[in-house]
């Protein structure tokens, strides 16, 4: 497999500017171009089997959001959230240079997709949620938040990979070879040990929000949705806690009336690496407008 291109674009912040990372696969000069988006605490290089799937057909923009792989971290902690995610993509994508794009978003990465692509004028055209959607399971808010952000360290990468698989078993079966490349983005050396690649202030937000905000916040993510103009695949895990299958249900019959597919074996989220998972996206993708 050979390696992305990694690049940077400057966003707006706050009242400072932070310079967001991106892989790039592909041609540059493809008018064809998929942002794979990634999940609350993951990086673009998990998207490396799908975008070297892709790479002939279309040109891949895989980012690393703020406070993540090789972006900087934020100087405010509050600005962690959806909104700051959106301008940076609207940056991104200028600095891409065309007037549309697909988007492949896992989980936070589908919340970020879901908020652009509802904005008049936006830039996407086609959309992938992939196990996410407007109401989220209240129970697996608190797991994920249980372990978002918490101080980590380890002595190698093989203790370090072990450790994320126990928080990671929704994301399916994976052989030892394929999570540790899933691994190995995921951190960064600190002194003789290991720790997270990320910024720890990253659920802070996350872990910050009250039962009110949340059900103003679910409104609003039924709002943006039924906003939708694009074609819409939604990939749910079947085991997944967070997406529950009454609410894809409902997305298929609300807003863009996704069409969906489960993947068996799988709960919170098919990291659509396997052949089976990445031909749907490629399919959906391919299909006439």
């Amino acid at each position: 497999m050979s390696e992305p291109r990694l690049n940077h674009v400057s966003c707006l912040g706050g009242r400072a500017l932070h310079r967001m990372a991106y892989w790039e696969w592909g041609d540059p000069a493809n008018p064809s171009v998929v942002v794979c988006a990634h999940g609350v605490s993951r990086q673009g290089r998990d998207f490396d089997a799908l975008a070297t799937s892709l790479r002939k057909e279309h040109r891949v923009i895989c980012p690393d959001f703020a406070g993540r792989g090789q972006s900087d971290w934020l100087s405010d902690a509050a600005g962690y959230q959806i909104p700051q995610y959106v301008s940076d993509s609207v940056a991104l994508i200028a600095r891409l240079n065309v007037p549309s794009v697909q988007w492949v978003g896992t989980s936070m990465g589908g919340l970020i997709g879901l908020a652009l692509g509802a904005l008049k004028n936006s830039p996407i055209r086609r959309l992938v949620l992939n196990d996410i959607g407007p109401t989220l399971d209240a129970a697996a808010l608190v797991r994920i938040g249980g372990y978002l952000g918490l101080p980590a360290r380890w002595a190698s990468v093989d203790e370090a990979a072990d450790a994320l698989r126990a928080i990671s078993l929704g994301f399916g079966q994976h052989s030892r070879e394929t999570w540790l490349a899933l691994t190995r983005p995921m951190l960064k050396k600190d002194g003789d040990a290991w720790i997270p690649h990320y910024d720890p202030r990253i659920g802070e937000a996350f872990r910050g929000a009250t039962s009110d905000a949340a059900k103003a916040g679910e409104a609003a993510l039924w709002a943006m949705y039924d906003a939708l103009p694009c074609p819409t695949l939604l990939l749910r895990g079947a085991n997944s806690d967070l997406l529950s299958r009454t609410t894809a249900e409902e997305m298929t019959q609300r807003g863009p009336r996704a069409r969906l597919h489960e993947f068996a074996d799988v709960g919170h989220a098919p990291m659509l690496n396997s052949e089976s998972q990445m031909t749907v996206v490629r399919e959906f993708l391919a299909a006439p407008a």
